[in-house]
């Protein structure tokens, strides 16, 4: 099965354009909006983000591949779509 997750702001077109493109294809995900989140939850965001090289959003995190910004190509590839 696979597994998508995502940290996005509530307030980020590209992150909205994310969410879209997997609800309109069905495929289940999670996601934390970054900005909503407490200060806690927002420093342990910040530390995997950094482990990955990644200070933008989207994070995806698909079956451990990080894609960094609105990619659906890449999002297509990781998912064989």
């Amino acid at each position: 099965m696979v597994k998508v997750s995502m940290y996005a702001l509530s307030t980020c077109p590209w992150c909205r354009r994310t969410k879209k493109f997997f609800t309109d294809r069905n495929i289940p995900f999670e996601y934390i909006d970054y900005d909503l989140a407490d200060e806690k939850e927002q420093e342990k965001i910040l530390e995997e983000m950094s482990k990955y090289g990644g200070s933008a959003f989207p994070f995806v995190k698909i079956n451990g591949n990080v894609v960094i910004g609105y990619n659906p190509e890449k999002y297509s590839e990781l998912l064989g779509l």
